[in-house]
């Protein structure tokens, strides 16, 4: 890991987002509560949160942090579910990593809530959409959800 010892600690906040693809019918589907497995929404968002607050066990450089949010949100269009995690700390290293993990687990969970229906699925723009607080903010201009 990174010697941040000499660092000053700031708040620290990360934006991440990733698209699942599908079906209508399987949007359908998942809008009327006809998934086999269930509702993959609620179980994704747990999913997300657990991911963020585990990072540092599953990427080897991440240090582990304190983290005091994170947000989980979805946007169900006709084929394809937008998921968007912000995450927010104040440490000496960034969260960047928190909200990609995070994101990661969410459409992976719905993934596999729903590839019994629609194997067919895909994911697709995953990325960092922004981060702040440290010494390298970022910023990707997006359509918010």
């Amino acid at each position: 890991m990174k010697d941040i010892t000499d660092k000053n600690i700031t708040k620290r906040r990360a934006v991440a987002q990733a698209v699942l693809h599908a079906k209508p019918a399987t949007i359908t589907m998942l809008r009327n509560g006809q998934l086999p497995k269930g509702d993959p929404l609620p179980v994704a968002k747990v999913a997300a949160i657990q991911a963020a607050k585990n990072t540092s066990q599953i990427i080897p450089y991440c240090h582990p942090l304190h983290l005091e949010h994170i947000g989980v949100e979805f946007d169900v269009q006709d084929n394809h579910i937008t998921a968007r995690v912000e995450v927010t700390a104040f440490y000496k290293t960034g969260v960047e990593m928190e909200a990609l993990t995070a994101v990661s687990a969410a459409v992976l969970t719905i993934y596999d809530m729903t590839k019994g229906v629609d194997p067919s699925m895909r994911i697709t723009d995953h990325y960092l959409i922004s981060k702040t607080g440290g010494k390298s903010d970022y910023q990707v201009q997006t359509a918010s959800i």
